[in-house]
This record gives structure tokens, C-alpha cells and sequence, in this order.
């Protein structure tokens, strides 16, 4: 479901800020002109609001019946910031917890994850402590198979900043290569692993002029 609005906004003190973030999120609109799209992801338990915040801000409207949401909601709203239009796409993710494998999909280039609670229901309010839980970060390079062909100089420089990046997000950090099938299969292993809490006998690999595997 996506329904598209227009309203207005102040104009903005930081201009400067405004045109940085145009550029990195700009797309065309049906109209021709550039548009800022803006991804805000929303999670949290069942009939805790996630849709009928959606729903109100997007469409101005309230719903008392209802409606359980499966899988993934989708809708955007265009706004006027300065002289940009600001779209943003709002993900709702179902709370059942059958839909939890669906939440990289909505937290995937989000500027925004909104975890949501009901504060007439505590145990709402808990278990977004789980949903940011379940919500592991896996640092993946690909590509190896050409990374495999330069200077072996770049090949640490690359590797260090990476296992810098993969420390500061408790992230295991897995080189690989669809096109030579390296690693392939053997991050999704990992990553069956790590969900359910399993013994992983994957070999890790640390040396640098290899593909790493370090989980």
C-alpha cells in the first residue's frame, strides 16, 4: 500500500546541511525533480501502533478496528523542506515473531528505526530490548576475487580498517566473492549459527592475503 502526500515545512536554518543529505538520498520524483528519500524503519510487538502511527501521519487517518500486519507495510509521504522534497518511506514490520527474519529488510538503509511500545503494556516496552537483540550485524566485503588481486600493502590497509569496523559492531567480518563462490554458503551457515545459537565449525581465517572468515 503507498499512498503519497504533500504538506509543508519551515524553511530550514542549516541549508548547507539540507543540500549534503539531498545529494546522498536523491532520487527523481514522477514529476522530474530531484527528491530526497528518507527510509525510517518501525518495529515493536503486536498492536503496539506501528501501522496506525503510519496510517495517522500518512493519511490523517485512525482506525479503530484492528488490522494485523503481515510480514511488511509500506507507505511514503512528500514533504516540502526549503526547496527540497523530502519523501519518506516508512517500513512497518508485523510483530508477530514469525515475521522477525523480515527485520533486516526494514532496517537496511534506514536513516531512522523507530522501536516502538505501547505504554499501557510494559512487556512492550521489554521487548524492544529483544528486537535490537535480534537485529545482528554481519560485516560483509565483497568482491573478494578482485580485492585478491591488488597490492598486498592495500590488502592490510583494508583488512585492519575492516576488523576495526567489525569490533566497534560485535560483528563477525566475512570477505567473499559470488562471482568465484567464496565464502558464499558459508556466511548464510554462519548466520544460521549465530541466530539459534549453534556450535559453528567453520574454520575461521585470519590471514591477510585470504578470504577472512573471523566470527
Amino acid at each position: 500500500m503507498t499512498t503519497t502526500k504533500r504538506s509543508s515545512l519551515p524553511q530550514p536554518k542549516q541549508t548547507n546541511t539540507t543540500c549534503k543529505m539531498a545529494d546522498k538520498y536523491k532520487r527523481k520524483g514522477k514529476d522530474g525533480k530531484n527528491e530526497v528519500v528518507i527510509k525510517v524503519g518501525m518495529v515493536g510487538d503486536s498492536e503496539v501502533g506501528k501501522t496506525s502511527l503510519m496510517v495517522k501521519y500518512v493519511e490523517n487517518k485512525f482506525d479503530e478496528d484492528y488490522i494485523c500486519t503481515l510480514g511488511v507495510n509500506f507507505m511514503e509521504k512528500t514533504v516540502t523542506l526549503g526547496k527540497n522534497e523530502i519523501s519518506f518511506s516508512i517500513w512497518d514490520l508485523g510483530g508477530s515473531r514469525e515475521f522477525i527474519t523480515m527485520l533486516p529488510l526494514v532496517c537496511e538503509d534506514a536513516e531512522a528505526i523507530l522501536f516502538m511500545f505501547d505504554l499501557t503494556r510494559k512487556s512492550t516496552l521489554i521487548s524492544v530490548r529483544e528486537h535490537t537483540k535480534t537485529a545482528r550485524p554481519f560485516l560483509i566485503g565483497t568482491k573478494y576475487d578482485l580485492f585478491a588481486q591488488k597490492e598486498q600493502e592495500e590488502q592490510e590497509e583494508i583488512t585492519k580498517q575492516a576488523r576495526k569496523f567489525a569490533k566497534a559492531m560485535k560483528a563477525p567480518l566475512i570477505f567473499c566473492s559470488a562471482h568465484s563462490s567464496i565464502n558464499v554458503q558459508k556466511i548464510f551457515k554462519i548466520v544460521l549459527a549465530k541466530a539459534f545459537e549453534l556450535k559453528c565449525t567453520i574454520e575461521p581465517i585470519t590471514k591477510v592475503g585470504e578470504p577472512i572468515l573471523e566470527y
